[in-house]
């Protein structure tokens, strides 16, 4: 019972989550990485998907699960998890590329 009721709470981003993935997200831009993002909301998630170009799928996600859990996925990859946005964000402390498949 205690799973149905964590999806379906409202998880959202606050003031200072969001300062944190537009500063990383603003950086990214200025070096020519990133051009586009989008927040969403599903049941027991929020959101924060990187785009390279707006008609493309997200390079990345970074998702705020319900009980405060952050994952970052490159696609069905994960890249990191953890309790802190902080420190799941240093995944992009490294230089992280996307390869194209052929």
């Amino acid at each position: 019972m205690q799973d149905i009721r964590s999806r379906r709470r409202v998880v959202t981003f606050d003031r200072r989550e969001l300062r944190q993935l537009l500063a990383l997200y603003s950086a990214r831009v200025i070096t020519g990485e990133w051009r586009d993002y989008a927040i969403d909301f599903r049941p027991g998630m929020a959101l924060f998907s990187i785009f390279r170009h707006t008609a493309e799928q997200p390079l990345f996600a970074i998702a705020k699960v319900a009980g405060a859990r952050w994952t970052v996925h490159a696609g069905p990859r994960r890249l990191a998890q953890g309790d802190d946005l902080g420190e799941v964000l240093s995944v992009f402390d490294r230089k992280l590329r996307v390869l194209a498949g052929g």
